[in-house]
């Protein structure tokens, strides 16, 4: 049966899935065990049974009964169980009716489809008329558990993307089955040559990129904490020991989930390598009733035969054309200004007024209102789940605070963090029930502030109303959508003993259930995700919000590193940055005015400063910086990425580029970080252009390059000493770029 770029040869039992220039092969072994064939560069070939060695021991097939079990921990599992013989790592493991663990998944069958069936309750990509897809569904079955295992693979025609998921079904005739791991993708490689490439960090340093070479047993990152977190990020990349940003092949996974995961690297006695990904079995346990299904989120795989910038720049065009939605999907967002760094608590009406009144004279598009507006809020020691305005600050009301910034030609914007309750509040007075809880156990305080059990449907409701009564008593544009602080003792009084281990991700379902009834209901509002900086950015939450706060440092420098390794996975316009003062209120770094601006230019751009108190000198710069933002945003929001500078490697210098899909114009930017002595002007060499093509710098029009000179010889960037006046360290240098 042949289906577009989904085909099944019938005699050796054998699908393929050809993505762009990327190839995803699986058989049916033995009659019926699902096993993994092959995952790479592009093949004409629609079988390759021969790689299986099923004419080796210990590979031979389980006719030989006398070794069944040394047959099934080689075999190359495509959806491993528990029990069975094979001892790498399970995807799937339960605990059945009579209390034992063993699961044996078989093939039952199989469909293909056009397009991409979306997954209930939980955000995933999709199809679009210019970027089609299709989908085959393998069905799996264990009969004595009476259990079916849906895997859905869907290949990107145009992208080298294809995306995996799970729906677990009970299909049994009157038992309960408990799921204790339930992961949504496995992907065997016959090597183990590869080197890991992960996402780590902490609060206000999220996002390194490190580097390992795989090691028998096994390497993973993980969250447990109820997000994603700042911590380890939901990526992982495989790659061959020789790949950089432009050379070798590189497999990339990405997790489209705001929850505890986990995603393991894992080299076998055989020296292969077993990765698998999913929702983190720690704590985890689902109750499937006779009926009842369970579905796995959605992993998205993508491969490169060009490096990791190649990776990057798939994994950019998918989320900005197949996972973000709404009015802003291809928009440039509004230019704004935030509050939180220029006041923290002490505001009232007219110290923001007088900040909006500054900002609109210098073309800042729209306030924000930040942390402190709500219930009796002056620190962070109260109030949370009071939505409802602080009228000793907003004197005078909302509304006419609304009004009185929309006159000055500003939009509207507003914080909230409506996953949290603090004690001193009115909504913990009236309800305590509904912070995530064990009874009889202390609460742990984060913040002074707990974990509103987002499981409950009641919950859910009463936060979202009085969201709703503000949103529609002004006009507001703009939510930012905070979270900050994780989950301790994990439990919900509204949930049995049995499933007490289902609220962790109950509560990632809740929060996904209000994000789509808030943008459902108020599509044309901006919705930016934060988690105490960047703690949940992750693909799940891009669904829902087009743009998610970078990090809480907006330092220009550490903003290098943050930005770097955020996008090896994701795409520079979901990346929330703004120009802060200096001393920077988190590293105390002084930095040029010039050089913050460019920084926060590669993202969404904004302000985090107070308009009003800045030097005059900088404050003078913001019309300059936002017409520069304004100039260049649509071939950064548009265009393809290039990492130059690493800084991860080089802690002297960095540089960047955005090049134009039709590669008729590029911005490059740099920024020298420390300068070093006995050094000459950098030979940089550019990426992305047209070699057959002319170039010229747009400030030197009558001085043409070529696209390959440009790329292979490269452009000299002086040394950035005593200029205007300013010594080199943290200098900028922006070059504009244009076809001839």
């Amino acid at each position: 049966m042949i289906f577009i770029n989904i085909t099944f040869n019938e005699k050796t039992r054998t699908f393929k899935l050809d993505a762009k220039d990327t190839t995803y092969m699986l058989m049916v072994a033995d009659g019926e065990y699902l096993a993994h064939v092959y995952y790479g560069r592009k093949l004409p070939d629609d079988s390759l049974i021969s790689v299986m060695r099923f004419d080796e021991s210990p590979f031979t097939p389980a006719t030989n009964n006398r070794d069944r079990a040394s047959y099934l921990d080689t075999l190359p599992m495509e959806y491993p169980c528990f029990g069975i013989g094979d001892y790498r790592e399970p995807v799937l493991r339960i605990t059945a009716p009579d209390g034992t663990s063993t699961c044996d998944l078989r093939y039952k069958g199989y469909d293909i489809t056009s397009g991409k069936p979306s997954l209930e309750g939980m955000p995933a990509t999709f199809a679009t008329d210019d970027s089609p897809c299709n989908t085959l569904e393998i069905i799996l079955e264990d009969k004595p558990a009476g259990l079916e295992v849906s895997l859905f693979y869907t290949a990107f025609e145009k992208l080298d993307v294809i995306t995996r998921s799970a729906v677990i079904r009970n299909v049994s005739n009157d038992k309960s089955v408990y799921l204790t791991r339930a992961l949504s993708a496995c992907v065997e490689f016959d090597t183990h040559e590869f080197d890991m490439i992960t996402l780590n960090g902490s609060w206000a340093r999220e996002r390194a990129v490190e580097r390992c070479r795989l090691h028998h047993a096994k390497q993973l990152v993980d969250s447990c904490k109820g997000e994603s977190s700042h911590q380890n990020n939901p990526f992982v990349a495989l790659c061959e020991h020789k790949a950089d940003e432009d050379i070798g092949e590189v497999f990339g996974f990405n997790f489209v989930y705001s929850g505890n995961f986990m995603a393991q690297a894992e080299v076998t006695q055989h020296k292969k390598t077993r990765f698998v990904m999913g929702i983190n079995s720690i704590d985890f346990s689902w109750k499937l009733d006779k009926g009842e299904s369970f579905t796995a989120p959605e992993v998205v795989m993508v491969h490169s035969d060009s490096g990791i910038g190649k990776m990057s720049r798939t994994f950019h065009d998918l989320y900005r054309n197949n996972l973000i939605r709404g009015e802003y999907k291809d928009k440039r967002r509004p230019i704004l200004i935030n509050n939180w760094e220029a006041t923290y608590f002490d505001f009232n009406t007219d110290k923001l007024i007088d900040i909006a009144r500054e900002a609109s004279k210098l073309g800042i598009e729209m306030l924000v209102m930040d942390d402190g507006w709500f219930g009796h809020r002056d620190s962070d020691n109260s109030s949370l789940g009071d939505w409802f305005v602080y009228e000793k600050k907003i004197n005078g009301g909302l509304k006419h605070l609304v009004d009185e910034v929309n006159k000055l030609g500003l939009k509207f914007g507003i914080w909230f963090e409506p996953e949290m309750v603090s004690p001193d509040s009115e909504l913990y007075k009236a309800h305590p029930d509904w912070a995530i809880q064990i009874g009889g156990r202390e609460l742990t305080m984060s913040r002074e502030q707990y974990v509103l059990d987002y499981s409950r449907k009641e919950v859910r409701d009463y936060v979202y109303g009085m969201m709703k009564n503000i949103l529609d008593s002004a006009n507001i544009e703009y939510i930012k959508w905070d979270m900050n602080r994780q989950h301790t003792e994990v439990g919900s009084n509204a949930l049995p003993a049995d499933r007490q281990k289902e609220l962790w991700h109950r509560y990632v379902l809740g929060v996904y259930d209000l994000m789509d009834r808030l943008t459902t209901d108020y599509p044309h509002i901006l919705l930016e995700n934060c988690s105490g900086g960047g703690a949940r950015f992750d693909p799940a939450m891009l669904y829902y919000s087009p743009q998610i706060w970078c990090s809480d440092d907006t330092d220009a420098i550490e903003r290098l590193k943050i930005q770097h390794g955020t996008s090896v996975c994701y795409p520079c316009s979901a990346m929330g940055a703004h120009v802060s003062d200096c001393p920077n209120h988190t590293v105390g770094r002084n930095t040029p005015f010039e050089t913050r601006g460019d920084v926060a230019l590669v993202g969404t751009f904004g302000y985090e400063l107070d308009v009003t108190r800045i030097p005059e000198e900088d404050r003078n710069a913001i019309p300059g910086q936002i017409e520069k933002f304004k100039k260049y945003n649509p071939l950064v929001r548009t265009g393809d990425h290039y990492r130059i500078g690493n800084v991860f490697e080089d802690n002297t210098w960095d540089a960047w580029m955005f090049v134009a899909k039709d590669k008729s114009e590029a911005l490059f930017e740099f920024v020298q970080v420390l300068g070093r002595p006995n050094e000459r002007s950098r030979n940089i060499k550019l990426k992305g252009l047209d070699p057959d093509a002319y170039y010229y710098e747009e400030t030197k029009p009558d001085e043409k390059l070529s696209g390959a000179a440009l790329m292979y010889v490269g452009i000299n960037i002086a040394k950035m000493w005593n200029v205007d006046g300013l010594y080199g360290d943290f200098k900028s240098k922006t070059l504009h770029f244009v076809r001839a």
